[in-house]
């Protein structure tokens, strides 16, 4: 083995080795990270917009205010949250809960 075959394989397996590893530590990670950082965000805009979803809310007037600022958000919001039938079994499978 010559000295470029060897420099390629190194170069090839660190390459390798680095995604691996990506997918192995970090990949993983970022998706918890990434799921609970929607999860607060469902939560506050639960908070500010849930008159939109038919639950009272007393300060809704106050929370309008805030609408210019998170409008081009709420569609997806919305959609998403009413697409979510099981809240208690994510919850529950998220905790590792069987």
């Amino acid at each position: 083995m010559s000295d470029k075959d060897k420099k390629h394989f190194l170069d090839t397996f660190r390459e390798w080795f680095g995604a691996f590893s990506y997918g192995v530590f970090i990949d993983k990670r970022m998706s918890v990270v990434r799921k609970e950082a929607y999860d607060e965000y469902d939560n506050l805009m639960l908070l500010l917009f849930s008159d939109f979803l038919g639950i009272p809310n007393p300060i809704s007037y106050y929370m309008l205010e805030l609408l210019p600022y998170l409008a081009e958000e709420l569609e997806p919001w919305e959609r998403r949250i009413q697409n979510r039938k099981f809240i208690v079994a994510e919850k529950a499978a998220q905790y590792d809960f069987d």
